[in-house]
């Protein structure tokens, strides 16, 4: 009696209670192996993006075991679906992402071994993304049970974030984070770290040249040569980076040159992809490529036109909700290696291409919190960002030193030291959702942090992609 009186007095007056606390990571500890079980299936199947049918089912049946009740095929997106458990206020959201990279399939070993030739594999880690996401949200869900917490947890499952994929986007886009009170996801690493960080916003988009084809060497004055627009315009591009801030990315990758040398290509096509720290620079440097294209087309007499593939806001950090995330990471810790384990690290460390690399004790650690941090690629939970206060936190579900999108991340992921991060991060998030279901302070802070941050408290959110639909078909 007066244990639970002791827990009741906790959860009335808001202050953090161990007890439950413990509660919450006991029970993530007691499914470590359930959990680590169905990220491997994931990673067997390894599906990529819009086509992760039997992952997001997978996850589905979870939650709706545990209670949840779970819509499907949301945003046009056959892979996307939201669980949701409890009624009314505040409304916290978990991030679910599900699909594969394309050509590195990889067995579970220290070397360079593929399951498949050129198939897919779980490069970023989502098979135990989604899984660690899912396990975070049915022990938050048991908590508010137990503690008759009001309030709403919510799992959303979020195809296709590789890639051209944007699968976020187009769950903003159709209203899903306007109720939403703040929004907790994480990622695999090779470190631990809950540090707030801002991304670069991002557009991929095809240009398309059409010209005249024409006998190479009989008749080469008859053709036009949409090859030449192409090269023109990268020419024109690549003087153009001495005129751009530093921070700004552009890669592009000739896609049709042509058929063969013989005749006049009368059509080719090149992909860029453009990033800046903001979206306003971002659609600043997006018109400048407009005009090489046009000139370019101008130049070879030929056609331009072009279509957005993609496009990602910049990640806009939140301190409020981070130094929770921090606090909560900092009471799970960081992940122990056994000795198999340590082996394991020493062999595949030895395949990775850098001068310098953290030691592999620095896995059991929990860098400082820091601030202002930026990560120089893109994600499609910056858009989210933009709407709801959101927070992430990193975990070490891969050897330090190994980079994403390698095959070195593929076989951390499958086995015993990915499955321990994704632990962490279950009980990190499950820990953070705890303290803010018993601050709401702490959500009215974040979503101040928010409103200044966007330098406006009304926002109408815009694709940076765009009208377009959900490209359902990219993988295939």
């Amino acid at each position: 009696m007066k244990k639970l009186l002791y827990v009741c007095l906790c959860l009335w007056v808001g202050i953090p209670c161990a007890m439950a606390q413990q509660e919450i990571t006991q029970e993530l500890q007691q499914k470590s192996i359930q959990y680590a079980a169905l990220s491997d299936k994931i990673w067997q199947w390894a599906e990529p993006g819009y086509l992760e049918d039997k992952t997001a089912n997978a996850l589905i049946e979870e939650l709706q075991a545990a209670g949840f009740q779970v819509q499907k095929g949301i945003g046009a997106m056959q892979t996307a679906f939201i669980a949701t458990y409890g009624t009314g206020s505040p409304v916290i959201g978990i991030l679910a992402e599900m699909d594969a990279l394309p050509g590195l399939s990889q067995e579970a070993v220290p070397f360079r071994k593929a399951k498949f030739v050129n198939a897919y594999g779980h490069a970023c880690g989502h098979n135990l993304f989604g899984v660690g996401s899912v396990a975070a949200a049915i022990a938050t869900k048991n908590w508010m049970t137990k503690a008759h917490i009001k309030g709403t947890i919510r799992l959303i499952g979020t195809p296709a974030e590789e890639g051209a994929g944007g699968g976020k986007t187009y769950l903003v886009k159709e209203g899903i984070f306007k109720d939403v009170d703040a929004v907790l996801h994480w990622h695999p690493g090779d470190n631990n770290n809950a540090s707030p960080n801002s991304s670069l916003a991002y557009r991929v988009a095809n240009f398309s040249f059409t010209g005249l084809a024409a006998h190479a060497s009989a008749s080469p004055e008859k053709g036009r040569s949409a090859l030449d627009a192409v090269e023109a315009m990268n020419y024109m591009v690549n003087l153009m980076r001495e005129h751009i801030s530093p921070e700004t990315r552009i890669h592009y990758v000739i896609k049709n040159g042509g058929l063969t040398s013989n005749i006049v290509p009368d059509y080719a096509m090149v992909e860029y992809t453009i990033r800046n720290p903001t979206a306003q620079g971002l659609e600043e440097i997006w018109q400048r490529l407009l005009k090489t294209a046009e000139a370019a087309a101008h130049g070879t007499e030929t056609k331009m036109s072009y279509e957005i593939l993609a496009g990602l806001y910049n990640l806009l950090p939140n301190d409020i909700l981070a130094k929770e995330m921090q606090k909560s990471l900092e009471k799970v810790g960081g992940v122990p290696y056994t000795p198999e384990e340590i082996a394991f690290a020493e062999k595949i460390r030895q395949t990775v291409n850098a001068q310098t690399l953290a030691p592999i004790s620095s896995a059991q650690t929990v860098r400082p919190y820091t601030t202002d941090l930026a990560f120089p690629a893109s994600t499609d939970v910056g858009d989210v960002s933009w709407v709801t206060p959101t927070a992430g936190l990193s975990t070490a579900t891969w050897v330090p030193g190994v980079p994403a999108h390698s095959w070195q991340a593929v076989a951390c992921n499958g086995m015993s030291i990915g499955h321990k991060g994704m632990m962490n991060a279950a009980q990190t998030i499950a820990l953070t959702a705890q303290n803010l279901f018993k601050s709401p302070n702490l959500i009215e802070q974040a979503k101040e942090e928010l409103y200044q941050r966007r330098g406006t408290k009304t926002f109408e959110y815009k694709s940076l992609a765009g009208d377009r639909k959900p490209p359902l078909d990219y993988r295939k």
